[in-house]
């Protein structure tokens, strides 16, 4: 089954603030209840691509960590399209506690089946990559985060004349490959910021080879190291949900959201600015937040 652009528009709500710029949202959450945000368009012309090839055995091979949206997204879509999966998963130490991560059981449910490595092995996917390739050649291996060419030319159906009318466009960054399509199909006269969760010398490079443009900046926005989540980080997104009536997880988008409202009030925005944010889903990831959070007994995000 191929993936379809939906027929309905994504919503753009607007963030009311008493502040001198003008802040939106894109629901890129709403486009599907488990393939979400993002994740929907870096794997459209994935899948789109692999299934039009008829392959004699098909199967998704693709990599990620314990609480992986992207593991969760790819595990829904084999499920949806009929095709096995595999999901190469970082830490070999889950191998015998996968019962107790919600993205994991998930990921199970839809018929995924899960390889753990070690952390090491993990590291050298390009050489995992090539083994799994002769093993099985009819597979489609997609890179961890969905980045890739196919991925960047995916994130383009993000855009359209609902946002050309937007001076900044901003968008959560781990693996880059969101930000290079941003970057690569928007406006001459907008720019791209990227709120990058990770702390990669190397992402700045790796995105710029995904892209020819250079409308893209990024901002640190990982408070702490990726997958680390503070206090201030639940208390302003079970805020913003109270105020906006809109869900946040704390990994991404989250942090982005954060970081703007720290940026706004720092009066990094000229006067007058149309800002636009992309919510890009990953909601599924809350619940292996809150399982952490309780366990360490601090607030959970509601």
């Amino acid at each position: 089954m191929l993936l379809q652009i939906p027929t309905e528009q994504i919503p753009i709500q607007k963030i009311d603030i008493d502040k001198s710029v003008r802040l939106f949202i894109k629901r890129e959450d709403f486009i599907h209840p488990e393939i979400s945000g993002n994740k929907y368009w870096k794997l459209f012309f994935n899948i789109n691509n692999y299934l039009e090839s008829q392959p004699e055995n098909p199967l998704i091979i693709t990599f990620g960590g314990a609480y992986s949206n992207h593991i969760s997204a790819v595990s829904a879509l084999g499920k949806l399209s009929e095709i096995q999966t595999l999901g190469i998963i970082r830490g070999e130490e889950l191998e015998n506690k996968w019962s107790d991560n919600p993205t994991l059981v998930f990921a199970k449910r839809n018929g995924m089946n899960l390889k753990f490595v070690t952390r090491e092995e993990y590291r050298h996917k390009e050489k995992l990559t090539e083994f799994l390739q002769q093993e099985f050649p009819d597979a489609l291996i997609i890179p961890e985060g969905g980045t890739n060419e196919n991925a960047v030319e995916g994130i383009k159906m993000m855009l359209n004349n609902d946002t050309k009318d937007f001076d900044y466009l901003c968008t959560a960054v781990g693996t880059g490959g969101t930000i290079a399509g941003i970057s690569s199909f928007c406006e001459e006269n907008q720019k791209v910021i990227g709120f990058s969760v990770v702390s990669d010398d190397s992402l700045q490079d790796w995105i710029s080879e995904l892209t020819s443009k250079r409308n893209f900046h990024l901002t640190d926005a990982a408070f702490g190291g990726y997958g680390k989540i503070n206090d201030d980080n639940v208390r302003f997104i079970n805020d913003f949900k109270t105020k906006y009536d809109i869900p946040l997880e704390p990994i991404y988008t989250g942090k982005m959201m954060q970081k703007v409202f720290e940026m706004i009030d720092e009066n990094y925005f000229p006067d007058g600015s149309k800002i636009l944010c992309f919510h890009t889903g990953g909601l599924q990831g809350i619940e292996g937040a809150n399982l952490l959070l309780e366990k360490q007994n601090r607030d959970l995000i509601r």
